[in-house]
């Protein structure tokens, strides 16, 4: 498989590099269907994995009900995902011999947004029985089913409560990355 490819471990601490995929918002927006989404799509990339997310118009729903709204978003979230499988199939097997990552897709409808095949990394981390201690009090309580499933959970807390610092963090990077590109051949 084209994810697999040249991307193992190598002695500890060694991973190679996938290849760029800077352009990759760029290469889905030219590859796409003009048709399939009302807005331009988004693109998110991480080491293992691209998600694309576009957005379909929002069914017309005569109701105040909202999980009757959202009952006709996922209806058309889902019939979006079965009228275009073997087109994604194919476009997601193009990205990921360019780009040697998964790709996920997603859609929003109204104000549903669901993601599909996307990927689930395991993380090796340590941690020390302070930790251990807070994940073992979430999977006790039932917040969670494993530590494992706490510390997703947690990782999502974080995520969701630090979007502003997260967001200036990677602005941060994007400037060291850029400086670094436009530095000496060594």
């Amino acid at each position: 498989m084209a994810g697999s490819r040249g991307r193992g471990h190598g002695r500890w601490g060694e991973r190679e590099q996938a290849p760029s995929a800077g352009d990759a918002q760029a290469w889905f927006t030219g590859r796409l269907p003009d048709e399939w989404f009302t807005h331009p799509v988004t693109v998110t990339v991480d080491r293992d994995e691209i998600i694309v997310v576009g957005t379909v118009a929002a069914p017309a729903v005569e109701s105040d009900d909202q999980a009757a709204v959202a009952a006709a978003e996922s209806g058309r979230i889902r019939r979006f995902r079965e009228q275009t499988r073997d087109a994604r199939i194919a476009i997601a097997q193009e990205a990921e011999e360019r780009y040697l990552r998964k790709v996920a897709w997603g859609v929003t409808a109204g104000g549903t947004t669901e993601l599909f095949t996307t990927l689930s990394v395991p993380v090796m981390t340590r941690l020390r029985q302070p930790e251990r201690h807070v994940l073992d009090t979430l999977v006790d309580s039932g917040v969670a089913r494993s530590r494992s499933d706490a510390l997703a959970w947690c990782v999502r807390l974080v995520g969701e409560n630090a979007q502003p610092w997260l967001a200036r963090l990677r602005e941060a990077m994007a400037k060291v990355e850029q400086v670094r590109a436009d530095g000496p051949e060594l």
